[in-house]
């Protein structure tokens, strides 16, 4: 998508919103509608090359990354060193939690995406995160990418709306009693969500897929002795081994996994549900309804808290989610920029960009959507 001779850099970030261009040129190009892509893709373009950076990890990026690895493992080296008391034990297992929700966020799902490195062994290796978490990185990638980037809030083929009799996402489903309430239940079932995945969605995507493109993949043999192997190491890290050889009991280590899972489950969902699936969004039936996919992604997609660093900091950046579905491949750490690049364009040229001031915003938007479908048919 971006230009190959973007250079790599470590020169300061640009600030400017739009490189200059030709005034009469943008004025024309804001008459023809049809120039839109074409205009805001060499935008985004121009902002690396004229900017001399690398769309690939910044310094910020790599600190990312150290602070999220520092304090997962600095929280358990402290539970095996200090032995402590059972509150101290439950406050450090679920800080280890809350640096595996930052990590999936912020490390995983860029380098699922070769967003972190130019070198692919980098970002493969960066990948493995989701297994240290619980979850097939292999599968993500799958679902992620042919089950939700090639067809965002499409009918049938997007795996992110998928209500699975429980939720009615879209008002193409069928809607029963249950949904009337889905408003009411939607956060505690979001925080099962990582359990889910853990104990249950990676094996069904495996042994019993539900999707056809599932159903046509010949997984390598590599990745069913990784997603066994990952399971096992991640529960004994996580569950035996604070039983076995710290001594802590089965009630404390249970409640305290329980804990965690809860944590990651609701941040991962509602970072990314509050995008996709709030009022006003389309769910398009078929993948050629829109001219190009640049119309599609603005369609389909919405971003919330722009302005707030912190929350771009700790969301890895998927709160400016219509620069992350127009380019996928790079790193989180430039989209802020970026997002005033489209923001500017959609105004020039009269699309509609969609965004929510504050998260909770977004979430509370995102519940109105769901008791809106749980009550019409």
């Amino acid at each position: 998508m971006f230009a190959a001779q973007a250079a790599i850099a470590s020169g300061p970030e640009a600030e400017d919103l739009v490189p200059p261009e030709d005034a009469a040129s943008s004025a024309n190009e804001a008459t023809n509608a049809s120039s839109f892509p074409k205009v805001l893709r060499r935008r985004l373009e121009r902002f690396f090359v004229d900017a001399d950076l690398s769309p690939k990890a910044n310094p910020m990026m790599w600190g990312k990354i150290a602070l999220g690895m520092a304090v997962l493992a600095g929280s358990w080296i402290t539970l095996y060193m200090l032995h402590p008391a059972a509150w101290a034990f439950f406050a450090l297992y679920v800080l280890g939690g809350l640096a595996q929700t930052f990590l999936l966020l912020n490390i995983a799902h860029d380098s699922n995406h070769n967003a972190i490195s130019t070198r692919p062994a980098i970002n493969k290796s960066l990948n493995y995160v989701f297994d240290l978490c619980g979850i097939s990185s292999y599968m993500w990638r799958i679902l992620h990418h042919r089950g939700h980037h090639s067809c965002i809030n499409l009918q049938g083929e997007d795996d992110a709306i998928e209500g699975r009799g429980l939720f009615r996402f879209t008002p193409h489903d069928p809607r029963t009693p249950l949904h009337r309430f889905q408003h009411i239940y939607a956060l505690f079932l979001y925080a099962l969500f990582s359990l889910e995945y853990v104990f249950l969605r990676d094996f069904q995507s495996f042994f019993a897929p539900a999707h056809d493109y599932l159903t046509r993949t010949k997984h390598p043999l590599r990745e069913y002795v990784i997603l066994f192997a990952g399971k096992v190491f991640y529960l004994t890290y996580m569950l035996v081994l604070p039983i076995v050889v710290m001594h802590e009991s089965l009630w404390l280590v249970f409640a305290s996994f329980f804990a965690v899972h809860l944590v990651v489950g609701i941040s991962v969902v509602l970072v990314f549900q509050t995008t996709h699936v709030i009022e006003d969004t389309y769910f398009p039936m078929h993948r050629d309804e829109f001219e190009n996919g640049v119309y599609h992604v603005f369609a389909t997609t919405a971003d919330y808290a722009t302005e707030n660093p912190l929350v771009g900091w700790l969301v890895g950046g998927l709160n400016h989610h219509v620069v992350h579905h127009l380019c996928p491949y790079v790193c989180h750490t430039h989209y802020a920029p970026l997002t005033r690049i489209v923001k500017q364009t959609t105004e020039e040229f009269g699309v509609p960009y969609r965004q929510h001031r504050t998260m909770t915003t977004a979430v509370w938007h995102h519940l109105m959507l769901l008791k809106q479908l749980g009550n019409e048919n």
